[in-house]
This record gives structure tokens, sequence and C-alpha cells, in this order.
């Protein structure tokens, strides 16, 4: 009888410490669930078309890991952005184009995030489309079309055929404008054409009128899941070498991977290619904001190919990420 009871003793105490067991995992469990999602507050961020849909994605995968983190994010143009992060509207501004001093002075620090390009574009229906995609167009030929006005019509860069040259460019303070109008050495106010308020609104122009150009952001020139251009708009070559033909090693426009690979190696010119990066009112402090950069910076890096941008190198992102430790 003993014996029984002795073993019902040691039965009671093996289902009791496993029961304390199960309840300590159980708890160190939670605390390890609790601990993923004790981060919270609201990010506002506004700013650059171009940094927009990767931004938007990043948000998306950062929620998934920290649920009570909210975002606000818009896209106005990468002037708004900066003045919003520098005026305290806004936690991070979007920035597609240099930084000047006075903005320093004000408090702007810049981390960069990834890396674009801005495109020069045509309507696809252009009566000097072949012409075009054969021979390209040089930097001083692109100049005098949006800059001097002195080319005003296609036939003076293809050769073909006799249409005037509908410009078009951005009315709002744009990262893609200035940055287009860096590669002649100029500013965005020099720029001649029809202002057209934001990136998709250019694309939008330059598709309804045949015989337009302009110029975009890779994310509003490319479909992402073809990765092909888009149905009337066409990425007009850039003659790199100046020789009068696009050779084999320029002829990287027809998928937006083989153009960021153009990108990233060189071989598309810097301007009108530029880092992208978020733009704080001084060094970032609240958890929230550096646990984001941080992930963008690290984890998130995975999704910048897929979204048709260009990976920083190793050596730029640590440089990044001393920037928020």
């Amino acid at each position: 009888m003993k014996k029984v009871i002795l073993k019902q003793r040691i039965f009671l105490s093996t289902l009791m410490v496993a029961g304390a067991i199960a309840i300590f995992s159980s708890f160190k469990k939670n605390e390890t669930i609790a601990a993923a999602d004790d981060l919270k507050g609201t990010i506002n961020i506004s700013g650059a078309f171009a940094l927009y849909p990767i931004t938007v994605k990043w948000a998306q995968e950062f929620k998934k890991i920290h649920p009570n983190v909210t975002f606000n994010i818009s896209a106005g143009g990468a002037g708004k952005g900066i003045t919003d992060a520098l005026s305290g509207l806004v936690d991070i501004g979007l920035a597609s184009r240099d930084i000047s001093p006075e903005e320093v002075k004000k408090g702007a620090y810049t981390i960069y995030v990834t890396k674009d390009a801005v495109v020069p574009t045509f309507n696809t229906a252009n009566p000097d489309a072949a012409a075009l995609l054969a021979k390209g167009v040089k930097r001083d030929q692109f100049l005098n079309v949006f800059v001097t006005g002195n080319i005003k019509n296609w036939k003076q860069l293809a050769g073909s055929v006799s249409v005037p040259i509908h410009i078009y460019t951005r009315s709002d303070a744009a990262g893609a404008a200035e940055t287009w109008s860096k590669y002649f050495g100029k500013k965005q106010e020099d720029l001649l054409g029809v202002g057209v308020y934001g990136d998709p609104g250019l694309a939008q122009a330059v598709k309804k009128d045949v015989t337009a150009i302009g110029y975009n952001n890779l994310a509003y020139l490319y479909d992402l899941k073809t990765r092909k251009q888009v149905d009337g708009v066409h990425a007009l070559p850039i003659d790199v070498n100046g020789n009068g033909k696009i050779d084999a090693n320029e002829n990287f426009y027809d998928t937006i991977d083989h153009l960021t690979e153009a990108i990233a190696d060189g071989r598309y010119p810097a301007p009108p290619a530029r880092n992208l990066g978020f733009l704080f009112k001084g060094k970032p402090t609240k958890p929230e904001l550096v646990a984001f950069v941080k992930y963008v910076l690290t984890e998130g890096q995975k999704f910048v190919d897929e979204n048709g941008y260009i990976v920083l190198s190793k050596q730029k992102l640590s440089e990044e990420l001393k920037k928020v430790n």
C-alpha cells in the first residue's frame, strides 16, 4: 500500500514539475512576443515620389514585427518632404536630391537607404521612335532640348520625321527635376517645358502626347510584375559615349533589372543616377524611428531589388548604420 501511495506521490510531483515547466515556457514565450511588440508610436513620412513605393513596402513589413507602430506616408515631392521634416511636421522627409548647405544649417540629417535614377522618356508612338532607339540622344542634345531650347524638333535628334518636341517637366519642387537638371550642371528652375505635378502625372502627360519628351523615376516607368516598361511611355536611351548610336553596353532599358544593373555598375551615368535618403531634423532618437531605420538598412534591403531599386554597397550601408547608432 505504501508503495502505491509513493508511486502516486511521485506521479503527482512529476505532473506538477511538468506543469510548472509548461507554465514557465508559456510565460517565456509570451514574454518574447511581448518583447517583439513593445515598440509603439506613430511615424509620419512625406516626400519624394521616387522613394515612396519602397518606403510603403518597408513600413508594411516592419509592422509585421512591430504591429503597434503606425505609419502615415504621403508622396508630395522631395521639396515638400524636406520642408515638412525641417519644420517638424513629419518625422522623415523622403529625399531624392542633394541636401543644400542651407538645409544642413537648419538641422537636416540624412541617412541614405537605397539608390535609383531619373530616366528621360518619350511617347512610344513617336514617328521617329525606331531611329531614336537606335541612335539615342547625347547629353548635349538633351541640354539643347531641356535648357537652351535650341533643339525644337524631333528631326534634329533622329533625322527622320519633322514633328515638334513638346517638353514636360515637374511643377513641384522635385528631386527628379533637380537631378535631371544637375546632369547638365543646372537647377530645376532652368528646365523648360509644361509643368506637371508629380511623377505619375509626368508619366501620364508623356503617354498622352505623341511628340512629348519628359523624365521619370524608375518606379513610374516600369511595371514591377512584368519588369518591362509600361505601355505608352518609353525610356529615351542616352548615347553615353556620344558616338551617334546605342552600343551593346548602352542598350539596357528593356527591363528594370537590366537598367538597375547598369546603374549599379556605372554604365548609366550619375547624375541622373542618385542615392535616395531619409531626412530628419537632427539625429533620430525616438525608439520607433531608430528601429525602423535600422530595419531598412538591414533586413529591409531584401525588398530593394524586387521593387526596382539598387542596393547600396555593404560599405555604404555600414556607414549609414553608424549614423543611427
